[in-house]
């Protein structure tokens, strides 16, 4: 199937009406979540309260705690939903996604749209109750959520995109406790950004052969395997370089240095099991080993924060 086939034949899935019988706005609520992955927040949240501890030197108010939750649950829920949705003809024609609630017709494309509203509105919400700072700052957050959705059509650096959608994590708390931006956040968001690029282009090897027949952007799809887990190895460098300019930039001790290290180590660890381009565990590096790295910076960071 050449590249306009597979165009035509991704329209033509995103045009059709599902078969079978999709769950309505309210019953479907299970379905979306599970759709979108939503236990995936675990990725961002730690290092949101991470740029919040640092904000802080210490531990934020629950007042803050709980609108940044909120704010990071409405800011992800969205993201993803937007995705779903405006992928649907696309998710619909790859054979490792079409099995997605929209393409499957376990979800309306209406129910989708009415919780991405709905998301959005808690994200404006949260932010609103944080500070003007925050409120002021939602819209921007709000157009790269969007335009990532749509990069994979025109370059192949969505992998940044989405870097800097979930970089506006601890960015965002940061402001949330101070009301301004300081070094400590700026270099903490760039860390994520690296991290957050460097495993979606990871993950994207899985669809390397599907995007280059589409006509669809990505590092694998331009640069080959090869070039793939390179470009991933250098942005996860750029990320454990980030980790150690943040450490001497907020005055943190041997606890966080300790913790950046089980980080370095687990990435490498990332990279050693896909190996050569091997995808066979390539869910225990993106799921596990990811989900420990956010974890483990977080709470390394905030015992360093509470003993200093």
């Amino acid at each position: 199937m050449d590249r306009e086939a597979a165009r035509e034949t991704a329209a033509q899935a995103g045009r059709e009406t599902p078969a079978g019988r999709p769950a309505g706005i309210f019953s479907g609520l299970r379905v979306f979540l599970e759709a979108i992955k939503f236990s995936h927040t675990v990725f961002a949240l730690p290092f949101a309260f991470t740029g919040a501890v640092l904000a802080a030197q210490g531990l934020p108010t629950l007042y803050q705690a709980f609108w940044i939750v909120l704010a990071m649950v409405g800011a992800r829920t969205a993201a993803m939903g937007m995705n779903r949705l405006i992928d649907a003809g696309i998710d619909a024609a790859n054979p490792r996604t079409r099995n997605r609630a929209i393409p499957a017709g376990l979800l309306t494309r209406r129910a989708v749209a009415v919780w991405i509203a709905a998301s959005l509105a808690l994200l404006l919400v949260a932010a609103r109750m944080l500070n003007p700072l925050c409120l002021l700052l939602a819209p921007v957050a709000v157009f790269f959520l969007v335009i990532y959705s749509y990069c994979k059509r025109f370059t192949s650096l969505s992998h940044l995109v989405l870097g800097v959608c979930l970089a506006a994590a601890p960015l965002g708390a940061w402001i949330a406790v101070r009301g301004s931006v300081g070094l400590p956040a700026l270099l903490l968001a760039v860390a994520v950004l690296f991290w957050v690029a460097g495993f979606d282009i990871l993950y994207a090897l899985q669809d390397l052969e599907f995007d280059g027949k589409a006509g669809l952007f990505s590092i694998p799809a331009r640069l080959g395997v090869r070039g793939a887990l390179m470009a991933a190895r250098l942005c996860h460098l750029i990320t454990v370089v980030m980790l150690s300019w943040l450490g001497a930039a907020a005055g943190l001790g041997i606890v966080y240095l300790a913790g950046a290290t089980l980080a370095a180590l687990l990435l490498a660890y990332e990279h050693w099991l896909v190996r050569g381009g091997d995808l066979s565990r390539l869910d225990a590096a993106f799921f596990l080993v990811n989900g420990y790295i956010s974890i483990a910076v977080f709470v390394f960071t905030l015992v360093d924060v509470l003993v200093n």
